[in-house]
């Protein structure tokens, strides 16, 4: 009875200084837009956001301090910014608070795929210098200027694209390393991309293709003709045909929806097939988010008492990789298949767009 009284007890305590952490955590959490500052001595514009909600809501172009680079970083004036899949749930909050702040956000300028100009550099950097053209990822890259550490995630610009479409480079890093690092693609294998028409999706298709693989794409009937343009060797109508009662069998599936059941891509996978698990159908959280997070995880287990494999990753962004992809650019292997550019005063109506989960392509924001 004493251990019974004692867990009981325990248990109750636990909770309670969970609960007191949370309510700290909660109401001390802040940003700088508390801090009360008067105007910028020298100014550029942002878009920033205080509180979360919707786009139109609490997405603002402001007036804010120009950043001064130190002597390991470059000074970038930003052209161009892609979004990515997660960029709507940071706006909303949601489960994302547990990360991007849990009564506002941590980080009030969005966004992190960028491509500009340099414009000034520390003292200790040789790589680059002013007037080179470069992207890379650095967050809060909704800004008229950024400044990026020169070792970290910048490379120089492939010369044969806009910076528009060298902004939506970074988000290749997703499909580079699902098929590279996670599906281990091979020349002359079958692979299925599942959600081939979305901002990973149309990379993946070029990737696997650049890996030699024979690469069919799966969405819907408005895409079909952008999948197929982008190299996909066959192209799956979803609302026509169910690819996972076709009678074709896969290497690899990169599952970037993950509605299905497990049994029914086990089905289409070969005898050690591996299938990755690198999204959840599109961005922000609408009704089926949930249940297809909870699909990828539960394939993830079941996995392990099978010979076909489900795995899910996590994306590494690094400078070697982004070279990589700057190469496969300049190459013509991959062309970035941006299909939405909006100018930096309609932000609001880009993320809008974004949050309907059923983008194609690229979105991409320039700044002027």
């Amino acid at each position: 009875m004493k251990i019974k009284r004692f867990l009981k007890w325990s248990s109750l305590a636990i909770l309670l200084i969970l609960f007191a952490w949370f309510e700290f955590a909660y109401w001390t959490s802040t940003n700088d837009c508390d801090q009360k500052t008067g105007a910028p001595t020298h100014p550029m514009k942002a878009i920033r956001y205080c509180e979360y909600g919707p786009p139109d809501e609490v997405l603002k172009l402001e007036q804010v301090e120009k950043p001064v680079p130190n002597d390991n970083q470059i000074l970038v004036r930003v052209r161009a910014v892609s979004l990515r899949f997660y960029d709507g749930g940071m706006l909303q909050g949601g489960v994302g608070r547990l990360i991007f702040g849990l009564r506002k956000p941590k980080n009030t300028t969005p966004g992190s795929d960028f491509s500009g100009t340099v414009e000034a550099v520390g003292r200790n950097v040789t790589e680059f210098k002013p007037g080179d053209e470069v992207f890379g990822v650095r967050a809060g890259a909704l800004a008229e200027y950024i400044c990026v550490t020169a070792s970290r995630a910048v490379v120089s610009k492939p010369g044969n694209v806009t910076f528009e479409q060298a902004a939506s480079i970074p988000t290749a890093l997703t499909a580079l390393q699902g098929l590279r690092d996670t599906g281990h693609v091979k020349a002359g294998q079958k692979v299925l991309i599942y959600g081939a028409s979305g901002g990973v999706g149309t990379f993946a298709v070029q990737i696997a293709k650049a890996f030699g693989a024979e690469v069919t794409g799966v969405c819907s009937t408005k895409n079909v003709d952008l999948v197929r343009s982008i190299g996909a060797d066959y192209v799956i109508d979803y609302t026509k045909e169910d690819y996972t009662k076709s009678d074709q069998r896969y290497d690899v599936i990169y599952d970037l929806v993950n509605n299905r059941s497990f049994a029914e891509r086990r089905r289409v996978l070969k005898p050690g097939g591996i299938c990755v698990l690198a999204g959840v159908g599109g961005s922000g959280m609408h009704k089926e988010t949930l249940f297809n997070m909870a699909g990828a995880l539960t394939a993830s287990l079941r996995s392990k008492f099978a010979k076909e494999k489900f795995v899910m990753f996590g994306v590494d962004i690094n400078k070697k990789d982004l070279g990589i992809l700057r190469d496969l650019t300049e190459s013509g292997k991959i062309v970035p298949a941006l299909t939405k550019t909006y100018p930096v005063t309609e932000t609001a109506a880009a993320y809008t767009y974004l949050e309907t989960g059923h983008a194609s392509g690229k979105i991409a924001i320039t700044i002027e």
